[in-house]
């Protein structure tokens, strides 16, 4: 009995409940670097439309708010790093807002609805992280920036339509669900 209580306890991370959780929310970080920083479609010099934040409010859908915050500062950091950008403060926190707020809005909001359950988690992300945080950041830290700063209100509508349908696609998918389930539940 002994053996199989450290097993178990060996397996925990404080944060994340288990390696596996671990792991699974690495390759989330990867996926939104992947996505944000080198399959991004550049429009001039200051659009940038991705698909970035899809993979962090994944993360924040399928684990909770907390860990939908931490993955996201990971994914920026580590993303900024990457590619050789400043980490800009605003900017991650802007980040950690998307994985905190989707992740929170899943937990409580429209529990037997999907559809409307992550549209309001996924676009509840965009507007605090991405529309009003980011661009918070983007106005301060990058001034030649301002002009183009509106066009980010249409984009994030457009991409949080775009990850609304993978989501809960994904979250349909029986075979994707049951995996994830496995995972929590260990």
């Amino acid at each position: 009995m002994y053996a199989k209580t450290k097993n178990k306890s060996a397996n925990k991370i404080a944060l994340f409940g288990s390696v596996k959780i671990l792991v699974a929310c690495a390759m989330f970080i990867a996926f939104s670097i992947v996505f944000g920083k080198f399959l991004a479609i550049n429009i001039g010099d200051n659009i940038r439309l991705s698909l970035e934040n899809l993979s962090l409010i994944l993360a924040g859908i399928l684990f909770g708010p907390k860990i939908g915050l931490f993955t996201a500062i990971a994914a920026d950091i580590v993303g900024c790093i990457v590619r050789g950008y400043e980490i800009n403060p605003i900017i991650t926190l802007g980040a950690a807002c998307i994985g905190f707020f989707s992740g929170f809005m899943y937990l409580y909001v429209f529990k037997n609805h999907l559809v409307p359950r992550v549209a309001l988690s996924v676009f509840t992300a965009h507007i605090i992280g991405s529309m009003i945080v980011k661009s918070i950041g983007l106005y301060i830290y990058f001034p030649p920036q301002r002009v183009t700063l509106i066009w980010r209100i249409p984009s994030y509508l457009i991409i949080g339509t775009i990850e609304t349908i993978i989501i809960c696609a994904l979250l349909k998918n029986k075979v994707f669900s049951s995996q994830f389930e496995r995972l929590k539940n260990k």
